[in-house]
């Protein structure tokens, strides 16, 4: 795959010294914590077998506090290390052709009305939270996207089941089109019966029959309104782009064309991009996997943009 090289050789000389600047900072933070917790053991053991408790308090305050200025520094070190090396990322991906300038925001997501405008997930929702907001432009079309955390309380055991957990986009088309499709992944159809019977509700019906491509279809259940052009909508390129994509990956993934808005939600168990404390972050998967992602639902953007 051309672009991973290419975004290999970006890391190579711009991503992977930036890691390297923030693991030395990770190696001196658990270092201090390492000699200080090394320093109030001792002081433990000191008052053990001198039995002077008020020295081992006076000895220990300024450890404590060494202690917990340490826990802030980590704090502050996982705060800063994804935005720094999600905005080189961004870099990279922006400087495709007829892409705009990418924005990220840390503390910001997609909104519940959005995400629920989709018909992708019928749920009351009472859990959500996302992160990592990125906007922008391609062609002619704006997008934003985040990962999220959507759960609700399961009617069986009252606890919290998770609904998705991953990358959501959602983009507006330019000028106002008509029809409505939505597809599901095929092996989890039945968990999402109750999106798929809102829809139906609405007079969609079973359209796998106009897909063309096999594998597409052995993925994916799709559903459309009556008289929406499927095959003019979701593009064979568009296809087999996504066929290839959850093949070699695993993940699932989830699309919707409501007129001129597309959703697109792509599965990811666990948060992209969150760096370790107590092991090494110098690792071009830790950086390859959110690329891929991020890249993969601007295409369909684009390949959408070009097609229309």
């Amino acid at each position: 795959m051309k672009e991973l090289d290419e975004f290999r050789i970006f890391y190579n000389k711009t991503i992977h010294p930036e890691l390297l600047r923030m693991e030395r900072l990770r190696i001196r933070l658990i270092r201090l914590l390492f000699f200080s917790s090394l320093m109030l053991i001792g002081i433990i053991i000191l008052e053990i077998y001198l039995k002077l408790l008020v020295v081992t308090l006076f000895l220990s305050i300024p450890i404590l506090l060494m202690i917990v200025y340490i826990g802030y520094r980590m704090r502050r070190f996982r705060r800063r290390f994804k935005p720094n090396i999600m905005n080189l990322i961004l870099d990279f991906i922006d400087d495709g052709l007829n892409r705009g300038t990418l924005t990220y925001e840390q503390s910001r997501s997609i909104s519940k009305e959005v995400f629920f405008d989709s018909g992708l997930f019928v749920t009351s929702g009472k859990f959500y939270k996302g992160e990592d907001y990125i906007s922008g432009k391609v062609g002619e079309m704006d997008f934003e996207l985040s990962e999220l955390d959507v759960r609700h309380v399961s009617p069986v055991s009252n606890k919290l089941d998770s609904i998705f957990k991953g990358v959501f986009l959602h983009a507006v088309f330019p000028e106002k089109a008509q029809g409505e499709i939505k597809i599901w992944p095929r092996n989890r159809f039945q968990h999402y019966s109750r999106s798929v019977k809102a829809f139906t509700w609405q007079e969609a019906i079973n359209v796998d029959y106009e897909i063309m491509n096999d594998w597409f279809r052995s993925q994916f259940v799709t559903y459309a309104l009556p008289d929406t052009h499927v095959i003019g909508t979701l593009s064979d390129p568009m296809q087999e782009a996504i066929a290839n994509y959850v093949y070699e990956t695993g993940k699932e993934l989830f699309m919707a064309f409501s007129d001129e808005m597309i959703y697109v939600a792509v599965s990811e168990e666990k948060d992209l991009l969150e760096p370790y404390i107590f092991r090494s972050n110098l690792s071009f998967e830790l950086v390859r996997e959110f690329f891929e992602d991020v890249n993969l639902l601007i295409k369909i953007i684009e390949d959408f943009d070009q097609t229309h």
